[in-house]
């Protein structure tokens, strides 16, 4: 479980990104964090981006439906102009946002406030996913969390397309997507390049 580090130059920020496949409790915790901030009565602000709408416009809300209020937004340069005074910034689903999110990451962090990030470290093509790469490079505490593969119950990386759909980002849930490890997710793969197998496994 991650603890809360402590300096005593208490001016110092740092991010810390929380990542995972879908289904694996990357909102969860970041909820957990953010709570736990507020209870310490820091000053916290959350965002996500407007894009999200698969629960609540919003609400960050996590598949066991724990939530939390936040402020959608456009890009991330807006979370320089909407975190004045704050100690802590939690972002949600940060694999949505632009490019520029790990430069406002490290500036916010440069101000002196804990920045905590989470989001998909892969899409279901089983590559980075946005500016995850660069976030992860230049987070100070990185928190990877697993699903469980529904195939064989091992711990599952990837996230597995369901619907037939090559768009990078589709919205979904349970009906879109389920949670694989490496191997369920390749062969997931192999069985839809190659239909005959698909039916002969069916059957």
């Amino acid at each position: 479980m991650f603890l809360e580090p402590h300096f005593k130059n208490q001016r110092s920020g740092w991010i810390e990104v929380i990542c995972g496949s879908m289904f694996s409790g990357k909102t969860e915790e970041l909820i957990r964090r953010l709570k736990r901030a507020r209870i310490a009565n820091q000053r916290v602000e959350i965002f996500k981006p407007k894009v999200d709408t698969r629960y609540d416009e919003q609400e960050i809300v996590s598949h066991d439906r724990n939530q939390i209020t936040s402020t959608p937004i456009e890009n991330s340069r807006a979370l320089l102009m909407l975190t004045e005074g704050a100690d802590v910034v939690g972002v949600d689903e940060a694999q949505f946002f632009d490019k520029d999110l790990p430069e406002v990451c490290e500036e916010l962090a440069l101000r002196g406030i804990r920045v905590i990030a989470a989001g998909l470290d892969m899409d279901f093509k089983g590559q980075p996913f946005g500016p995850m790469p660069h976030l992860l490079a230049v987070a100070e505490y990185i928190t990877k969390v697993h699903a469980i593969c529904q195939h064989c119950g091992n711990l599952a990386t990837h996230s597995y397309r369901l619907v037939s759909n090559d768009a990078k980002v589709v919205l979904g849930e349970k009906e879109s997507y389920e949670p694989r490890c490496r191997t369920c997710y390749q062969m997931g793969n192999i069985l839809d390049f190659n239909p005959k197998q698909k039916e002969e496994k069916a059957s």
